[in-house]
């Protein structure tokens, strides 16, 4: 799948027209009827003016591929602290209400009526008799209770900042959420040893996925080279730097060392032929006389030119001709 694409098609492209003269060449296009610009995310070419110009340094930092994938599974984590922060509020607003009435039944049957339907609709019927019980086991005071609910409410807030910052992929969002959560391992992990639920072990898992892959993927704390290898990472991924390596190689890079020293001795009209190893062969033993012979070569040219073949009367080659064997250099004649 492509999520770049993906991302495209749900918030719109971004278009950036750099000051580099090589490098709007390579994002721009033009048609008969419009002028194109390739989009930063998706690198597809869309008409219409570029939503920002300037340096190519100043270009905004665009997620693609992966990136979009990692925001996706944060928004995952996100519904989940909006959930969270669903059934704290709702707590903590019956605690509130609870603890400004006179009883249990008071606050039911005045501030709360949909829990009485609710546990109807559940098969459960609360009597006035069954929540007087709960009150008395209870034993809160007023002044408790309104402790309670301002906790309550502040894990609300806590899960509600979580979710939103989650869901926007920020930074700051990031690390604030790795806090937060990191502070609430310790407590998850005391309940656990009390009493394991499988609710509780949910809980702890997901809180636990969520630390590590925050640290893991988005480089938090230092953590695989920090947030300069982090957007090293984006900027290497982005469409500006393919451009920059497209323009390089239209335009053809410089050539290697050996290559312009060998063309430079060359002489005009002839193909420069390649360098020839002056290295010894490693299979040869220093101390061996051939290894003296191949560094010490022909002591005479005439030696190294190749002996003439000579007839061999009474023998036919398959032309027709006599055949001929080569000679020895230095044989008889």
């Amino acid at each position: 799948m492509d999520w770049s694409l993906y991302r495209c098609g749900r918030v719109g492209h971004v278009t950036y027209a750099p000051d580099e003269h090589h490098l709007r060449h390579h994002m721009r296009g033009e048609t008969g009827a419009a002028e194109l610009w390739q989009c930063l995310r998706c690198g597809s070419y869309v008409t219409g003016e570029p939503h920002g110009t300037g340096p190519a340094a100043d270009a905004p930092a665009i997620r693609r591929g992966k990136e979009i994938r990692g925001d996706l599974i944060l928004k995952l984590f996100a519904i989940e602290r909006g959930i969270r922060f669903i059934i704290f509020g709702a707590v903590a607003y019956g605690i509130w209400r609870f603890a400004n009435s006179r009883s249990i039944a008071q606050a039911i049957n005045k501030d709360i009526p949909l829990v009485r339907e609710f546990a109807k609709q559940l098969g459960f019927t609360l009597n006035h008799a069954l929540l007087e019980k709960i009150q008395s086991l209870l034993h809160f005071s007023s002044s408790n209770l309104k402790l309670l609910a301002l906790g309550v409410t502040g894990l609300a807030i806590v899960s509600g900042i979580e979710a939103f910052a989650l869901w926007q992929a920020k930074r700051w969002g990031e690390y604030f959420a790795m806090i937060v959560t990191s502070l609430g391992l310790p407590f998850e992990i005391y309940e656990l040893s009390k009493a394991v639920t499988i609710t509780k072990i949910i809980l702890f898992v997901l809180n636990l996925l969520l630390v590590g892959y925050l640290v893991y993927s988005r480089r938090l704390f230092g953590a695989r080279g920090g947030k300069e290898a982090y957007e090293a990472r984006l900027r290497a991924d982005s469409i500006l730097d393919e451009a920059e390596k497209a323009a390089a190689r239209r335009q053809g890079g410089p050539a290697p060392a050996a290559d312009l020293a060998s063309s430079a001795t060359a002489e005009p009209g002839s193909l420069a032929k390649p360098a020839v190893s002056e290295q010894p062969d490693p299979l040869v033993a220093p101390d061996s006389p051939a290894y003296a012979d191949s560094q010490a070569g022909p002591a005479d040219p005439a030696a190294a030119a190749p002996a003439p073949d000579v007839a061999v009367a009474g023998r036919t080659a398959p032309s027709g001709q006599p055949a001929a064997l080569p000679r020895e250099p230095g044989g008889p004649s």
